[in-house]
């Protein structure tokens, strides 16, 4: 087995009532183990598809199902350690977003150890994404999957459909258990266990065989009356206080404000209600966040420097995606699927409204080389995010015009497009012209962006010298 690689991302989900315009959203920002791994935007058709499965980290050959969906993804330049799918949607509206690493303990792992030989992050989109028809099938097509094969390491994966939003967490080796997200309701998931209360008689829950018999035989469960899966299984760590709790604090207190917590709290809640719906440009900014206006921003002036550096932020120079995967229900199914996209360092990218049903990806999303090439955008908004890293304050105005207006003219777009489908005679091909459209638009303006950048700091270089002076 070849040595295994974790990122540490941060996951949302936000239920059809709790979205502003009635869409599923699964949401998470991928963040790299280092601050560098190049990522690109591709669709996979049927025919290029294996019948045979094999994982590069352990080897493991798993035979595939016949008839695979058409599916987006948003693999690894580099494939040393494999694809590593990500996230996507399929033809038939189905978005999967893999995976949230989570944590564990040792009671779980002494009675299910991880199988070394098993299934991975590197696997579980490909695998799964392309042969499930909806979002309570995938979760039933993976929890197969596990404990037929076993797993490695613990995460969270999230489903949707136009319908439902699942969430489910692996446990051990070869257990899990799925979540139903009430339709008013969102999630964040940061890297632990995230599920609390587990009703194992409802319609909205799922689990691996006897794992309610597990429990109770071998004296797993600290609580009386109720199942918590988080304090059955998971971890209360020194570093999840410091870690994990604290991005979920933060978006909980966005959207959530009326809620008193504490952002060590090692019960924060999984299930939450906002105080109003939630749009994209909501979860963006949450998925983007470094904890703006408290005393923990790394940026801010509230904190003294040990407060800002006393957690672990959302937005950090690891992340190198983020991904929104809504699925509409105020437009036909031939254009409801949208993957929003940013590539590179969250905080210093705006988000892509990528169509779905296509035959092609663009170029500088979808051909994204090992090493830095400025052609392709995840290159440039490293680069962007490298120079305004240094100065936040002197660069934060042009980056926020930026966003604004890049995302302003996405919208105008996917708007445009939205109502030439409606007398278009190949969806696929209108939408694959609107993708193209919609990244040269971000190119350009994250090449605007740049020079802006430029131009701002040169004067503050420190190799200058004043004639007059």
């Amino acid at each position: 087995m070849k040595k295994v690689f974790r990122g540490s991302c941060t996951a949302m989900l936000v239920g059809k009532d709790a979205t502003i315009d009635g869409s599923t959203m699964i949401c998470r920002d991928n963040d790299a183990h280092g601050s560098i791994e190049p990522q690109r935007f591709i669709v996979v058709k049927p025919e290029e598809q294996p019948k045979v499965y094999k994982s590069v980290i352990t080897g493991l050959e798993v035979e595939l199902p016949d008839n695979p969906l058409k599916v987006t993804l948003t693999p690894r330049s580099n494939l040393v350690e494999g694809q590593w799918g990500s996230s996507g949607i399929n033809s038939d509206n189905v978005s999967m977003s893999a995976t949230e690493t989570i944590t564990t303990n040792s009671r779980i792992l002494g009675i299910d150890p991880y199988n070394m030989e098993g299934l991975g992050e590197e696997d579980l989109e490909v695998i799964t994404l392309p042969f499930i028809h909806s979002a309570k099938e995938g979760v039933e097509h993976l929890g197969a999957l596990l404990e037929k094969y076993g797993t490695y390491e613990p995460n969270g994966i999230s489903f949707a459909d136009k319908d439902e939003i699942w969430w489910l967490e692996t446990i051990g080796g070869h257990n899990w258990a799925a979540v139903r997200i009430p339709d008013d309701a969102y999630v964040v998931a940061p890297n632990r266990m995230n599920i609390d209360d587990f009703d194992f008689d409802s319609n909205d829950t799922l689990c691996s065989t006897g794992l309610k018999e597990l429990i109770e035989k071998n004296h797993m469960n600290p609580d009386t009356g109720k199942y918590n899966l988080r304090h059955i299984f998971g971890s209360a760590t020194v570093r999840d206080s410091e870690y994990n709790n604290p991005r979920a604090w933060y978006i909980q207190k966005l959207f959530t404000p009326d809620v008193e917590q504490d952002p060590r709290d090692q019960d924060l809640p999984f299930i939450c209600h906002a105080n109003k719906k939630l749009s994209i440009e909501d979860v963006k900014f949450a998925l983007s966040s470094h904890y703006e206006n408290t005393p923990y921003d790394p940026y801010g002036k509230m904190g003294t420097e040990e407060e800002k550096k006393m957690f672990r932020p959302i937005g950090m120079n690891r992340n190198h995606s983020l991904h929104i995967l809504q699925i509409r229900n105020d437009v036909p199914k031939e254009i409801a699927a949208v993957q929003w996209l940013v590539f590179g360092v969250n905080t210093f990218g705006a988000i892509v409204p990528f169509y779905t049903n296509i035959e092609d990806t663009p170029a500088t999303y979808r051909d994204t080389t090992v090493s830095f090439d400025p052609k392709y955008v995840y290159w440039l908004s490293h680069a962007m995010a490298l120079i305004g890293d240094y100065d936040y304050d002197l660069y934060q105005d042009s980056r926020n015009t930026f966003e604004l207006e890049a995302v302003a003219k996405f919208r105008n777009i996917q708007l445009k497009t939205d109502e030439e489908a409606a007398s278009s005679k190949d969806i696929p091909a209108l939408l694959t012209k609107a993708n193209e459209e919609l990244a040269k638009e971000s190119y350009d303006r994250s090449i605007k962006l740049l020079g802006d950048m430029i131009e701002l700091g040169s004067p503050k270089m420190k190799l200058s010298f004043d004639l007059m002076g």
